[in-house]
C-alpha cells in the first residue's frame, strides 16, 4: 500500500493506441443523445437540429476490445448502440468550433450499452439516467488511431453486426452536430482535460442483446471493436 493514500488508488483505465505500445489514458467518458435523426425518431422524439444534450458514464465501464462484456444486474432490456469515440488530446474551454479538431488526439469504435427498462424508468419519473447508461462494463472501446492515421472522418459507414447480422447502420454524415460542433458545445459546459472521450451518438437501429450474443462494432477507417455478451 502506498504511503501517501490511506487506501490504494485506482488503476489507470487506458485504451490501446494502434501503432504504438503507449496507452491512451481515459479521464472521463460524455455521451452524446440522439445525435442522429432517424435515432430519434425510433426513440419517439422530433429530430430537428437542437442544442445536444450529454450524459457521462464513469471511465471504469470501459471494456477493452476482444473481452466479454458481463450482461448487467436488474435488467431484462439490455440495448446496443454503436458510435465513433473521439479521444480528447489537449484540454480547454470555450473552444472554437474552427479550432476543435486541434484538441482531438484520435478516434475510436464504442458501444453505449444501455439498460433500456431502467432508463424508461427513470425518464417517466424525471430522475437522471444513471442507472441506465452509467453501470458497470456500459461503455466497450476499441483501439484508438490517431489523428496522425485516420484524419479526421466525417464520412463513412457506422455499422453494428450482432451474431454476424447487420443491427445498425448509419453515416458519419448523418451527425446532427458534426464532432468540431459538438465539442465546441461542450467545451462551454465542463473544461475538457485530456484523456476525455466523446461518445458521439448512434444510428438507428438499437436493440436488446442476450447472453451469448458476439458484437462487432465498425466505423469505416477506424479499427473494428468486438465483445461477447456473457
Amino acid at each position: 500500500m502506498s504511503s501517501a493514500f490511506v487506501i490504494d488508488p485506482p488503476a489507470v483505465i487506458s485504451l490501446p493506441v494502434t501503432g504504438d505500445t503507449r496507452r491512451f489514458a481515459v479521464n472521463r467518458i460524455y455521451c452524446v443523445g440522439r445525435n442522429y435523426a432517424d435515432h430519434a425518431r425510433e426513440m419517439g422524439h422530433d429530430p430537428d437540429r437542437e442544442p445536444p444534450f450529454f450524459f457521462m458514464k464513469p471511465a471504469n465501464s470501459i471494456v477493452t476490445d476482444g473481452k466479454d462484456m458481463a450482461y448487467p444486474n436488474l435488467s431484462k432490456d439490455v440495448h446496443h448502440e454503436i458510435e465513433m469515440v473521439v479521444a480528447i488530446g489537449k484540454g480547454g474551454a470555450n473552444i472554437s468550433a474552427d479550432k476543435a479538431l486541434d484538441h482531438v488526439y484520435g478516434y475510436g469504435v464504442g458501444l453505449d450499452m444501455t439498460r433500456r427498462d431502467l432508463q424508461g424508468e427513470a425518464k417517466k419519473m424525471g430522475r437522471p439516467w444513471d442507472t441506465g447508461k452509467a453501470f458497470d462494463q456500459a461503455a466497450p472501446c476499441g483501439v484508438i488511431t490517431p489523428v496522425s492515421k485516420c484524419g479526421h472522418p466525417t464520412k463513412g459507414a457506422v455499422k453494428l453486426l450482432v451474431n454476424g447480422e447487420v443491427r445498425q447502420e448509419g453515416d458519419l454524415n448523418q451527425l446532427i452536430w458534426n464532432v468540431p460542433d459538438t465539442i465546441a458545445y461542450l467545451s462551454t459546459l465542463f473544461t475538457l482535460e485530456p484523456g476525455d472521450l466523446i461518445y458521439s451518438g448512434t444510428p438507428a437501429g438499437v436493440g436488446p442483446v442476450k447472453k451469448g450474443d458476439v458484437l462487432e462494432g465498425s466505423v469505416e477507417g477506424l479499427v473494428n471493436l468486438n465483445t461477447k455478451v456473457i
